[in-house]
């Protein structure tokens, strides 16, 4: 969770939740006006929605918004939810450093005028960070080619392992 509270256009603090995939760095941002469960509960929702592949694992850090019934939540869609250890952001280093890349290359450049011109800003960031930004951890592609590449192998290696049942003639 990133804390948005040094805006022009208002004095009210923001928050923008991140979701970002372990293996191919393919983000996932929203902000909301509180960090509530609710408001957890609704961006994974969102997560869920936006990806094109099941989520096994959700880890986040020990925010009031991350409470057993947002645990719950989870659970019901069928996610585990790992917790990092209290005071230890490095166990969440691909966040905060994709936080830091925010700051540098989105809140540190643009002027909002107001919530919903930052919302919008926002989705066309998340847009050119998953498709058009290289990544050297990628080893130079998008998030969205990483991504794009794990689905093909996943799918080709599917097909060539799925056993097919013999059909026999009946008489």
């Amino acid at each position: 969770m990133k804390f948005l509270d040094n805006l022009a256009f208002s004095s009210k603090r923001y928050y923008q939740f991140t979701a970002i995939d372990d293996c191919t760095r393919f983000r996932v941002l929203r902000i909301y006006d509180h960090n509530t469960v609710a408001n957890a509960a609704d961006f994974i929702n969102q997560v869920k929605t936006a990806l094109s592949f099941a989520i096994k694992q959700v880890q986040t850090d020990n925010g009031s918004e991350f409470s057993e019934t947002f645990s719950w939540h989870l659970e019901d869609l069928g996610i585990s939810h790992r917790k990092t250890k209290v005071r230890h952001p490095e166990e969440n280093g691909k966040v905060e450093r994709s936080h830091r890349t925010d700051g540098q290359e989105f809140y540190g450049i643009n002027q909002f005028v107001s919530i919903h011109h930052l919302k919008r800003l926002l989705r066309q960031w998340e847009l050119e960070y998953n498709t058009k930004r290289s990544h050297m951890s990628l080893g130079g592609k998008t998030p969205g080619q990483y991504l794009e590449e794990k689905l093909q192998k996943h799918v080709s290696n599917t097909a060539l392992t799925v056993p097919t049942k013999s059909v026999q003639k009946v008489r």
